[in-house]
């Protein structure tokens, strides 16, 4: 069934008030007040609700953030077409590793190049909202997950001589159910587009100008490597970069004009969100208590509240510290946010302004603040504009 959406070309491009140059974030009294050094034009910021989709959220932010910056106007792409695709993929892949490649709700930036690229993207209206074809405002992927992923359990784990080709099919039903119909048309204004013209002729973005940057010294700098993390399903490549050039690039780009998408750690008690202050940095002195196993966790969680740090100041990162972070599995693979601007704190600190998916939450409203230490030690890796690097960085990558 051929499905297509009717859009005015003023209909795709919401209102300029959305963008975050103009947004006001309201303080309470202990809210710390930072000042904005460089801020650039974001879309509205989601709620994922209850799915493992921040990978889609912040894949698709940037890109909505990176189409501001080519002054294409403010765009809401479609999260749900995104995340159809990728989970029939990735349940492809499981099954041809016979469970081998891991079957969940997560996924890296990839993804959504991979998706832009070979399958193309639709406006949010072109698919139901989120949620609203099973009961629900957002997103809520707990049936869905312990339905799906059961069933690609049994296929790719289970004692099978042969398995029937129509598997397919039946998944793509459970999530045609949740999602609705996958667009093939998009009409904008008298014009037509499929969903990969929609992404190449009428937004103009071109995947083969982003590029994955990391910085960890198992692998030899300034060559390419797959990042070891369960969801990089799709064995993704990014180019390798000594702390301290990786970091430039992150400042110099926002400098410039260029938004980021931030896979990061955010399971540190210093996270913003689990440290109660709004924003992630890392105490020179870390003093937790670990109550993993005693009888204290059964009753109030495994770290001791109102001890976490003894000051704040901060942790010097070295390339070291941040290599055995990974290697200690104490970095993990948690989140996609986006980067879109710098602040200092009231001591001259240096911050990143980043845009979250958790909702209108927290002391600053659905964003928060990173310092640069946090994102030189937890950061997994970045998606980027390769324009966005430095000359001098990207002729030792080979980047052109």
């Amino acid at each position: 069934m051929k499905k297509s959406l009717l859009l005015a070309v003023a209909m795709c491009l919401l209102p300029a008030s959305m963008a975050a140059s103009s947004r006001q974030l309201a303080e309470t009294d202990d809210t710390v007040k930072f000042t904005v050094v460089k801020e650039l034009p974001i879309t509205s910021i989601k709620d994922q609700n209850q799915s493992g989709t921040c990978w889609a959220y912040s894949s698709l932010g940037f890109f909505e953030a990176e189409l501001l910056r080519m002054g294409k106007g403010s765009h809401d792409l479609c999260e749900s077409f995104l995340v159809y695709k990728t989970y029939m993929d990735r349940a492809d892949k499981a099954v041809r590793t016979h469970g081998d490649v891991s079957f969940s709700q997560g996924g890296s930036f990839y993804d959504a190049v991979y998706c832009l690229k070979h399958y193309g993207i639709v406006p949010q209206q072109a698919m139901p909202a989120p949620g609203s074809l099973y009961g629900d405002s957002l997103f809520n992927f707990n049936q869905l997950d312990a339905v799906t992923s059961a069933y690609v359990k049994a296929l790719a784990k289970g004692e099978h001589k042969k398995i029937s080709l129509t598997w397919k099919k039946d998944l793509d039903g459970i999530y045609r159910n949740y999602f609705g119909e996958l667009p093939t048309e998009v009409k904008v204004g008298k014009k037509t587009y499929t969903p990969q013209t929609y992404v190449s002729e009428y937004l103009g973005l071109n995947m083969d100008d982003y590029v994955s940057l990391t910085s960890y010294s198992h692998e030899p700098f300034y060559g390419k490597f797959i990042l070891e993390i369960q969801d990089n399903w799709r064995w993704a490549e990014s180019y390798n970069l000594p702390l301290d050039e990786f970091m430039r690039v992150m400042e110099e780009a926002v400098k410039n004009g260029y938004p980021i998408a931030w896979g990061a750690d955010v399971t540190e008690y210093y996270f913003g969100r689990r440290n109660g202050k709004g924003y992630a940095y890392v105490p020179k002195e870390l003093k937790i208590r670990d109550l993993q196993g005693s009888d204290a966790a059964r009753w109030g969680g495994t770290m001791e509240q109102g001890a976490q740090v003894s000051s704040d100041d901060e942790l010097t990162i070295t390339q070291e510290l941040r290599q055995q972070g990974y290697d200690n599995w104490e970095t993990t693979d948690d989140h996609g946010m986006v980067i879109y601007g710098l602040a200092k704190d009231p001591k001259g600190n240096d911050y990143f302004m980043v845009k979250n998916s958790w909702g209108d939450y927290g002391k600053y409203h659905g964003m928060f603040y990173a310092s640069k230490a946090y994102v030189a030690y937890k950061t997994m890796n970045i998606l980027i504009n390769k324009k966005a690097i430095p000359a001098d960085i990207a002729k030792k990558l080979g980047l052109k």
